[in-house]
């Protein structure tokens, strides 16, 4: 093994993919996992239920006002795509982080790198999801609709918080020793 010191990050990096899959993959095409949940609709990255997925869409009309389907609150629903892009560049991060865990530093330094980008790529998925589904949730509540966060905004914080774990020990793996130990024969 070259460096021990990369395997911690590889592992968080790992974590962070897996989770930002399963949150990609919520309501329409997974309705257990969602961003929100309201008078029985499931919101997802890629719509709601009962819609084909797609990038971008309105909120329905029981939840919904004039103010939350205007033009910036549709923006911020194609700007959910994030999530999914940052769970490529996990999946990649691990790819590199694999090179470097057994056969060159480049591999770890370039697992840091990429991990730096998912990390920011979650960090503004993050933030926006929970803006909007904070804002669409306060307005379904003022209609007399129950309303909650799902599941998907914490599997994104975890993912958030295993990445930062899994740049700085990325970071730090770029450090260790790398030599092949000689025996003494």
């Amino acid at each position: 093994m070259a460096a021990g010191a990369a395997i911690p990050g590889l592992f968080f990096v790992f974590a962070a993919m897996v989770l930002l899959i399963i949150a990609s993959v919520s309501s329409p095409t997974w309705n257990s996992v969602s961003f929100l949940d309201a008078d029985g609709i499931h919101f997802g990255v890629f719509g709601y239920t009962g819609t084909q997925t797609h990038v971008g869409w309105y909120f329905p009309d029981p939840i919904a006002d004039s103010k939350l389907n205007d033009g910036l609150f549709h923006n911020v629903t194609r700007a959910l795509i994030l999530i999914p892009i940052a769970a490529g560049l996990s999946g990649l991060a691990f790819l590199f982080g694999l090179c470097g865990a057994g056969y060159h530093r480049a591999g770890t330094v370039f697992m840091s790198l990429v991990s730096a980008l998912a990390l920011l790529a979650t960090l503004i998925g993050w933030v926006l999801e929970m803006v909007l589904f904070g804002i669409a949730r306060d307005h379904a509540r003022n209609r007399g609709i129950d309303a909650t966060f799902g599941n998907a905004n914490w599997l994104v914080l975890g993912a958030l918080v295993a990445l930062i774990v899994g740049f700085i020990c990325a970071t730090c793996g770029i450090f260790g020793s790398y030599r092949a130990r000689r025996s003494a024969y």
